[in-house]
């Protein structure tokens, strides 16, 4: 094929003319020094849209999240986290690394939440031998899952009954705010802060925002500043973000569909796919097939992260038209 098909992820996206048409004409200034016009644009936009007192540009998520982190817990605190979570699993332990902050992980519960009998066990109690627990941590999406609306109501209720603060890993919030037909401020209520990543579903090329309060987001800047997260003309960047916003966001469902086809079409060849709420596709593979598929994929076009459990992630670049070669070099891989 002519054209490559990569499923590995929603980061594999490329800014398209538009895009990078807002990046080319980006007026720029230095934002360590505040002074960067496009960068506090987006900052403003996104903290009215989802209904924060402020918002920060970062250059990654797991900057995001670790400066949050930092700006949440002190050296000796503790952190309450999934151990499915992005934050805990997939950035080399950055809290206790760098912020000498403990994770304290629990185990997901199928739906990706965290049972608030485990949590309520966690909390360490008022005495010397413990860290101090300081901060309740959730990730939505998590692995595509989207954690339902009563749960994260109760443990926000349960967070603040027990004194601890909230964050929540929104890299794919939008795509959660999608699949449950709500607005920005609703699916982000409650939480203290939130990291919300630019460069998955909506296909910039680099960012995410730090939303939360004017003090916190003010101690999350001088955290930014010591992760080496000062950038100058991060306009350029910003850019991008505020496109993104602006464009890419109402289209999500066009990549949730895609998935929704793509799993039905691999249930239809008798594989075992696991219920598709967002834009990602877990299907179990036989063991005895995994190295013939991964063949019958790469001579398809078709890039994909394929083990005994793989991941398929619809993204901007994908289409429709292209579910049915996936399907294909499914089926050659099974029949081989």
């Amino acid at each position: 094929m002519s054209e490559l098909i990569d499923l590995r992820s929603d980061t594999v996206t490329r800014p398209g003319p538009g895009m990078r048409a807002a990046m080319a004409a980006a007026e720029v200034g230095d934002d360590v020094l505040g002074q960067d016009p496009t960068a506090q644009r987006l900052q403003e936009l996104a903290a009215e849209r989802f209904g924060f007192e402020a918002a920060l540009f970062f250059v990654s998520g797991t900057q995001s999240n670790l400066a949050a982190l930092m700006t949440h817990c002190q050296r000796g605190d503790e952190y309450l986290v999934g151990q499915e979570a992005h934050s805990y699993r997939y950035e080399q332990g950055g809290a206790a690394v760098l912020g000498s902050i403990q994770p304290q992980p629990l185990n997901n519960q199928p739906d990706g939440t965290l049972a608030l009998t485990d949590l309520a066990a966690a909390i360490k109690p008022d005495d010397a031998h413990f860290c101090r627990t300081r901060l309740l941590t959730l990730e939505n999406t998590i692995h595509g899952k989207v954690l339902p609306a009563s749960y994260v109501a109760e443990a926000l209720v349960f967070a603040r009954a027990h004194g601890l603060a909230t964050h929540l890993d929104g890299a794919r919030l939008l795509n959660a705010m999608t699949a449950r037909g709500c607005g920005e401020r609703e699916i982000a209520s409650g939480f203290d802060t939130v990291s919300l990543c630019l460069s998955k579903g909506l296909g910039a090329p680099a960012g995410t925002l730090l939303l939360g309060s004017k003090p916190l987001i003010a101690q999350a800047r001088r955290w930014r500043k010591a992760l080496g997260g000062g950038l100058r003309q991060v306009g350029v960047l910003a850019a991008a973000g505020l496109y993104a916003l602006e464009h890419h966001v109402g289209r999500l469902a066009e990549d949730h569909e895609n998935a929704r086809q793509l799993g039905e079409g691999l249930r239809a060849l008798g594989l075992e796919v696991e219920p598709v709420q967002t834009n990602m596709v877990f299907v179990r593979i036989p063991p005895s097939r995994v190295a013939a598929l991964a063949a019958s994929l790469k001579q398809q076009g078709v890039q994909a992260l394929i083990g005994e459990r793989s991941r398929l992630v619809t993204h901007l670049d994908f289409k429709a038209e292209q579910i049915a070669p996936v399907i294909e070099g499914f089926r050659r891989g099974l029949a081989a």
